[in-house]
């Protein structure tokens, strides 16, 4: 009920803009037209626009739109309407009224293409009434590179949208760089012409070039109001007609469908392009200064095992904090037992850390409150959200929740397995990146495919494509291709997909990585053509940088330098030599021109900055944090709810410095209070401590369990290029044990103290289903069903608290039926960190194993199962049947 509501307030938002007469920064321009006109022309904003579109009425009440480009049709009269299961608005209609007015809205992305955007767009709403009285607005927008329509169903009592008519009709013979539709947009793009084309279903982004002007279909302004769409298209037709992903698409309100949107203009328009961000919704938030682009060190690419291997987590830590990388990605695989330790040791070293996750860990407002607050508690900086493949009415519901609680805790979003962007990055400023592209972690990478990319995905938002993996066998990419993929793709978190020792290998690959910014000012298009050659340059503050990948034979690429200001600039370029990459440097002026040789399937990166004498380099510091020491004691605690502990910290800078502005702090949980004040200093030198102490008292109703308590030091360093604060944390892991069980008790019943698993969540009473809580089927090992017990996927463990009360742990053990595969698993148990049992390894025909340990004396009782050794993924083990016995509490 709540979402409805909040999707019913959030309808009232964004239509009555379309319905007013004025608003914020929108200019009235005309009066109503003649109701009996049948043809409407839209120019653009200014009488140079290039653009036009014509909406025409048909004998039958028909509506189509065609696209002029300085006067030449480039998409001919195509059909236009919407149909709904109360009326058809595709044909029967009649003409009401027009309205026009001058859109103007100036914006700042935190990512993208161009930080500072300004949109002009000339809009017209166009009237009309079905055979049955139901009204329908046509409101169009044209701009100077492009076209866009929506419809806008005014009916307060709602509506249900069955399909849309709404098409474009490009030329048959015109060249085309299609995507065959998944919901993922991970199929691999083909080049044919718009009537050639197979037939079927195409996902946006489509680029057809119509005699040398492109025009580039997709959509803008899409959430949970509506779904999503695609092209489909008949075989020998150059006609492309919307689908959408659902049979119904529902509104509780009036609706106003996303923007059907045509970019056009020359490559180099369509290619810097902001229209799709243009036309979304403005940002939701009002403070933006957390979201912070960078460069991600990522494991799983290179090493698919690593995001379960701390120590290995830690290494690509140290590599991004020696390179200046802002972030590391702990993708699949991580445990929660031992990510706030590698998050404190990463946030010590300047570095921040981004989880990895599946979007059903947080499908549900109760998952998104508990996961997300948790991970924010250990101080993650941003999430990566998978496997959504979807273009639903209700996955883009989801979207809507898991932005609103993202943005609401701070946390930045990466979304893979995901649709493509349709203006989320200005509306919701926290986005960095979504995936929806053939990456490099499919393994197999094509220089003709890549340069595709840059004038088709890539124009309507962030690509994370996870550039620059040398690791790729598959690939008949060269080195400097790879380095340049990383300019000429545009991600607001670039992550780096190789590991730390092939880019070390590669100093002069790894020098030009960490001299690239993640987001920029200005975005020009230099030449070249999808499929054959792209080449950019971007501005960033006062330089700039000049990329290009190649799927062509060598050549030399040649650009003026226009661009440049005025005085004198070192260039400084990468490129393929005949044994490697090779660096050259010149000095040159806006006069002058670049000429680069480009190795077959090659690429380059020029970055030029301002030269003054004696300047050798454009290379600027990568930011190194100070090494610093904090110390906390008690390292560990035990207490009661409502009971108190003493809580001590020192921080220490060894050598170097001095640091300036540090403060000392304790964060208690929330519920539990801190006696004691936050120490400050106005600079610490090499050498010097700053010290305090605190008294943490438990909240009254603190839950069983571990509990960190954090001791927090912050400072700042001269020369600091990114001029934030370094966070170092260290914490007091404090137990609140429960009360200790009493009598007969099973396993299942109690709480657990700490849990992980192979695959989905350690589950109470049910087998593993490797996915969601409850997907298992009932506990069976050869053929005998269990009510009571334990199901996990090997690796996993749980501990539950004994406080010494219980004298026996007995269970049945062995793999579940579930698995049809042969698994292999060994069990064990512990107390106090200490083996009772192991059962050595099990396997499926075994059946069930019984198990009887001693646990008298024990305090914290562990169970923990592990590979059998074979290393395959079907280690179903069941805890059946376990219990412990236990003294009796008590009574009063």
């Amino acid at each position: 009920m709540r979402a409805h509501s909040s999707r019913h307030r959030f309808l009232v938002r964004c239509v009555v803009p379309l319905l007013a007469a004025a608003a914020a920064a929108v200019l009235p321009t005309s009066a109503t037209a003649s109701p009996t006109a049948t043809t409407w022309a839209v120019r653009g904003p200014s009488p140079a626009a290039p653009v036009s579109a014509t909406v025409a009425l048909n004998s039958d009440g028909g509506l189509t739109l065609g696209v002029t480009h300085q006067g030449a049709t480039v998409l001919a009269p195509a059909a236009v309407g919407i149909e709904t299961t109360a009326a058809d608005l595709t044909n029967g209609l009649t003409f009401l009224r027009r309205t026009d007015r001058l859109v103007t809205e100036n914006y700042v992305m935190t990512t993208g293409k161009q930080r500072s955007r300004h949109a002009r767009m000339a809009e017209s709403t166009l009237s009309f009434a079905g055979a049955e009285g139901t009204r329908m607005d046509l409101v169009l927008r044209v701009s100077g590179d492009g076209v866009a329509y929506r419809y806008v169903l005014p009916d307060a009592d709602g509506v249900t949208v069955t399909r849309e008519a709404s098409s474009y009709a490009p030329p048959a013979s015109a060249p085309a760089w299609l995507l065959p539709y998944t919901p993922n947009y991970e199929a691999t793009r083909v080049e044919t012409t718009a009537g050639a084309a197979a037939a079927g279903d195409f996902g946006f982004p489509a680029l057809f070039d119509v005699d040398g002007t492109y025009v580039l279909l997709t959509e803008s302004d899409v959430d949970g109001r509506y779904s999503g769409g695609r092209l489909t298209h008949q075989a020998g037709s150059g006609t492309y007609t919307i689908k959408l992903a659902d049979a119904e698409v529902t509104s509780p309100g009036p609706l106003a469908t996303p923007w059907r949107t045509a970019i056009v203009g020359d490559l180099a328009t369509v290619t810097a392009s902001t229209l799709v961000d243009d036309l979304a919704p403005a940002s939701k938030l009002a403070d933006t200064s957390w979201i912070r682009p960078g460069t991600v060190a990522w494991s799983w690419l290179s090493e698919h095992a690593s995001p379960r291997d701390p120590v290995r987590q830690r290494q690509y830590v140290d590599f991004a904090a020696r390179n200046g990388w802002s972030y590391i990605l702990i993708d699949e695989g991580w445990d929660r037992s031992w990510v706030p330790d590698v998050v404190r040791y990463a946030r010590a070293r300047g570095v921040e850390v981004l989880l990895w996750f599946h979007w059903t860990a947080l499908d549900t407002a109760q998952e998104r409150d508990a996961t997300l607050s948790l991970v924010k508690s250990w101080g993650v900086a941003g999430v990566k959200v998978d496997f959504m493949d979807s273009d639903s009415q209700a996955r883009f519901q989801w979207y809507d929740d898991i932005l609103r609680k993202t943005a609401e805790m701070r946390l930045m979003v990466n979304f893979h397995g995901a649709t493509i962007p349709r203006g989320i990055q200005r509306t919701w400023p926290h986005v960095m990146t979504l995936e929806a592209i053939r990456g490099a972690e499919q393994f197999r990478t094509r220089a003709a495919t890549n340069t595709m990319f840059p004038f088709t995905r890539n124009v309507v938002g962030g690509m994370d494509y996870t550039p620059v993996a040398f690791v790729v066998s598959d690939r008949d990419t060269t080195d400097a291709h790879e380095v340049a993929t990383f300019l000429v793709y545009e991600s607001g978190w670039q992550h780096a997909a190789d590991k730390p020792e092939n880019y070390d290998s590669r100093p002069e690959a790894l020098r030009t990585l960490n001299q690239l910014p993640a987001t920029w000012d200005e975005t020009r298009l230099l030449g070249g053509r999808p499929g054959q050659e792209t080449y950019l340059a971007r501005r960033a503050g006062e330089r700039w940088y000049v990329g290009g990948i190649s799927a062509v034979p060598a050549k030399t690429f040649e650009t003026p330098l226009t661009f440049l200001g005025k005085g004198r600039w070192l260039v400084e370029t990468l490129r393929d030599g005949p044994h490697g990459l090779v660096r050259e440097a010149r000095v040159a002026d806006s006069d002058d021109s670049l000429a680069v040789p480009v190795a077959t399937n090659g690429g380059f990166v020029t970055v030029i900055c301002e030269y003054t004498k004696g300047t050798s380099t454009c290379d600027q510091p990568v930011r190194r944090v100070p090494q610093t020491d904090l110390v906390v004691t008690p390292a560990q605690a035990e207490t009661r709810p409502g009971s108190s502990i003493d809580v001590r910290g020192t921080f220490t800078l060894p050598a170097g410095g001095p640091i300036r502005d540090v403060q000392l702090r304790v964060l208690p949980p929330a519920g539990w209070t801190a006696g004691g004040v936050t120490v400050s200093a106005r600079r610490i030198r090499a050498g010097e401590s700053i010290s305090g102490a605190w008294t943490v008292t438990a909240a009254a109703d603190a839950g069983p369990g571990y509990v960190d308590v954090p001791v927090v030091a912050t400072y700042r360093f001269p020369d600091d290029p990114q001029r934030r604060p370094v966070h170092v944390e260290q914490a007091v892991r404090v137990f609140v044990p429960p009360p200790n069980p009493s009598g007969a008790v099973y396993v299942s019943d109690l709480p657990f103290l700490s849990e992980s698993n192979g695959w989905g969540p350690v589950e109470r009473d049910r087998s593993n289903g490797e996915m969601d809580a409850g997907d298992g089927l009932p506990l069976t090992i050869a053929g005998r069903v269990y009510a009571k017990g334990i199901g996990t996927h090997a690796p996993s463990e749980v501990t539950v608290w004994l406080g010494g009360a219980c004298s026996r742990l007995q269970a049945e053990v062995g793999i579940d039926d579930e698995v049809t595969e042969s698994g292999s698993v060994a069990f064990q148990v512990f107390g106090d960190g200490r083996q009772l049992a192991d059962t050595g390894v099990v396997r499926r025909a075994d059946g069930a194993r019984p198990l009887a340990v001693d646990v008298g004396g024990v305090r914290m009782l562990t169970l923990k199962v592990t590979d059998g050794g074979d290393g395959k993924n079907f280690d179903h083990a069941d805890w059946a049947d376990a219990r412990v016995t236990c003294a009796q509490a008590a009574t009063g």
